[in-house]
């Protein structure tokens, strides 16, 4: 299955007009991020299959790691977030691509003013990506875009993106999930798999890996139904919804599996350039600039324990426990006699 995803992006798909459905479809960007996609060469935004967006904030300086890179066009937006400072490495199995990529760098460097250009491509597969010369805990962000999917080993990639994060890093990427698991007869499918479909994981199972790799409290940042709009691939897909998404993982140790309570807040002091009135960190958490605002510990480590530091202050400690923190989807598992009934032996 990987040589037939290597041949599908690498010679049957001449550019996005070419895919069968629209699951590899990209969301429309926000304001502040259009003049520079408006930078990017044409070569290299036709040939994007991205399914979401791969541009979290606080990039200034930032490494990053890109895997599936394709023809580059996140790595190149998101080499001018970071700055010259910063570094954008992109990962990617097909020399097609990789061709596209490369022969724009020097172009993308002069467009955003760079003496020297601060990304490079290397060639691999982001199952392997203990045979490239990457160190461990050398990056500060991880992403992805619609890639993840078409993994033949997806623990093995997430496993290794943890091992290359710095403490404190964040895994931040865009893919597509199923609501069921996919029969294997259809993700033996060529054209199904290339499509982003077929290799897609049951969210819970991908919910369940994630955790099993070390990235305990995974925070869906946002997600949308995909439609396919092709009847012929609907017929072979049934009743399976598909869905994209946004997640981040961060590489913080002492997370629980579960949100904590400890009588802890937050107050976001309003100091990204580009968030001046609140801060979204996941569906559920958008914090206005100024306000208190009460966090589990784990939220509170993400914030803390990241490059978010600094643009937030923080109230409290760990040091007194209150039990599961009110709405996070948990209760206290136990019949309470207070509500009615009785206690019986066993």
């Amino acid at each position: 299955m990987r040589d037939d995803v290597q041949d599908y992006y690498g010679k049957q798909l001449t550019g996005s007009d070419d895919l069968q459905t629209n699951a590899c479809c990209d969301q429309a960007p926000p304001d502040y991020l259009k003049p520079l996609l408006g930078q990017l060469h044409d070569d290299v935004v036709s040939r994007y299959y991205g399914c979401g967006l791969v541009a979290p904030q606080a990039l200034a300086g930032m490494r990053i790691l890109d895997l599936g890179s394709g023809s580059g066009r996140d790595v190149y937006l998101l080499s001018a977030l970071v700055g010259e400072q910063g570094e954008v490495v992109g990962v990617d199995m097909t020399d097609e691509q990789l061709e596209v990529a490369r022969r724009h760098q020097d172009y993308h460097r002069q467009q955003f003013g760079y003496r020297n250009s601060n990304v490079r491509f290397l060639k691999g597969y982001i199952e392997e990506l203990d045979q490239l010369d990457l160190a461990d805990g050398y990056f500060d962000i991880v992403i992805s875009n619609c890639v993840i999917n078409l993994s033949t080993d997806k623990a093995k990639v997430i496993a290794d993106v943890r091992r290359l994060l710095k403490p404190g890093g964040e895994f931040y990427f865009s893919d597509v999930y199923a609501d069921r698991r996919v029969p294997e007869a259809l993700t033996r499918d060529p054209v199904l798999y290339g499509e982003c479909l077929s290799g897609a994981l049951y969210w819970n199972d991908f919910l369940n890996l994630a955790k099993r790799c070390g990235f305990a409290d995974p925070r869906l940042v946002e997600s949308r139904r995909l439609t396919i709009d092709n009847p012929a691939i609907e017929q072979k897909l049934g009743n399976i919804r598909f869905y994209s998404a946004t997640y981040r993982l961060f590489n913080i140790d002492t997370l629980e599996p579960a949100c904590e309570d400890y009588g802890q807040a937050v107050v976001y002091r309003g100091t990204l350039a580009d968030s001046p009135d609140a801060f979204v960190l996941d569906d559920h958490h958008m914090m206005e600039t100024g306000k208190v605002f009460p966090v589990c510990g784990n939220t509170w480590l993400m914030l803390a324990q990241s490059r978010f530091r600094e643009h937030f202050d923080y109230i409290g400690s760990f040091d007194r426990h209150f039990g599961i923190f009110e709405g996070c989807g948990l209760n206290v598992p136990f019949e309470d006699n207070e509500q009615g009934g009785t206690a019986s032996c066993c």
